[in-house]
């Protein structure tokens, strides 16, 4: 292991506080995190990452009395959401009190907000004594880091520390939703589903948009994002589907009937559990993309559940006809 990489909050917390840039595991995906008031650190994660600044950031925080350095406008069901699922993978998006940088929300009056439901990440950000500003820890539009190791490979030595959380519990990015005193609208669907939400709140109305121009109201939002290098092809039926392709790679939910035009298969989860599925996402993605196959097949997944975020997923990698 390399000696920038290790479980030393003391450490990464004095690097942030210095305006370092330190990679860090959370429940969902590995997060590349700066002090989000500096804004010379958070430029250096955009560049880092070659993020476009018009993809805003969302800022963890360690406890609830936080959140009033970021905003000061809490609604009610915004309430209920963060006392049901924080700390956990659940971002809602805030007005921004002015001392936030421009920076980190893109330009927007509002800023994205989470508490991360990892003993390691509270203990980094209570060290480092400030919210974080950070986007997954991988180069921009590619697939999503789930463990200090595939940091480490993608990113390596242009970050000052990785802090080894293990694999991450979720797999997935959070679920980002949008509120006000009415409604809640999902941005992007994550690691809490439609269901857990609708328990505490009633409907939630789905707020994706696609982003042509200008700053996206959340992270994720892009057309095409958490991409391979080798190119993936969502197929409704794999009994008609046919491909002039030598060598395929399949991602599936559970054991094909049919696996002998296959060169890998990934299965995310033989019982085709979906908690299970989005823990496996991201690795198995990862190793069909090392796999040197010409072409990643994915079938959709069940719409419902963590379903709902591995479809967002894989459509957005996705190739367009």
């Amino acid at each position: 292991m390399s000696s920038l990489q290790g479980s030393d909050v003391a450490r990464a917390g004095r690097l942030l506080r210095e305006g370092g840039v330190v990679a860090f595991g959370t429940e969902t995906v590995y997060g590349l995190g700066a002090d989000a008031f500096n804004t010379n650190a958070v430029a250096r994660v955009f560049d880092v990452k070659n993020r476009p600044k018009f993809d805003p950031l969302i800022v963890h925080i360690a406890e609830r009395s936080w959140l009033s350095r970021l905003t000061n406008e809490v609604p009610d069901i915004a309430e209920k959401l963060i006392d049901r699922f924080w700390p956990g993978p659940l971002t809602v998006i805030f007005p921004k009190i002015r001392a936030v940088p421009d920076l980190v929300t893109s330009g927007l009056p509002t800023v994205a907000v989470r508490m991360p439901d990892h003993p390691l990440a509270v203990q980094l950000i209570e060290a480092a004594g400030t919210p974080i500003a950070a986007p997954s820890a991988n180069p921009f539009g590619r697939l999503s880091p789930t463990c200090a190791e595939h940091v480490a490979e993608q990113l390596g030595g242009q970050i000052d520390y990785i802090l080894d959380g293990g694999p991450c519990r979720v797999g997935v990015e959070s679920t980002v939703v949008q509120v006000d005193d009415h409604r809640v609208g999902i941005l992007r669907h994550g690691g809490i589903t439609v269901e857990q939400l609708e328990e505490v709140i009633g409907r939630v109305v789905d707020g994706q948009t696609v982003v042509a121009s200008g700053p996206a109201e959340s992270p994720g939002m892009l057309p095409q994002h958490y991409a391979p290098s080798t190119r993936l092809k969502v197929v409704d039926d794999l009994a008609a589907w046919a491909t002039s392709e030598s060598k395929v790679g399949l991602l599936s939910l559970q054991p094909p009937e049919d696996s002998t035009r296959f060169a890998v298969i990934e299965v995310l989860s033989p019982s085709g559990n979906l908690v299970e599925a989005a823990a496996n996402f991201f690795s198995a993605l990862r190793r069909l993309d090392a796999a040197a196959v010409d072409l990643i097949i994915a079938k959709p997944f069940p719409e419902a559940g963590l379903g709902r975020a591995l479809n967002d997923r894989i459509q957005r990698a996705s190739v367009r006809a």
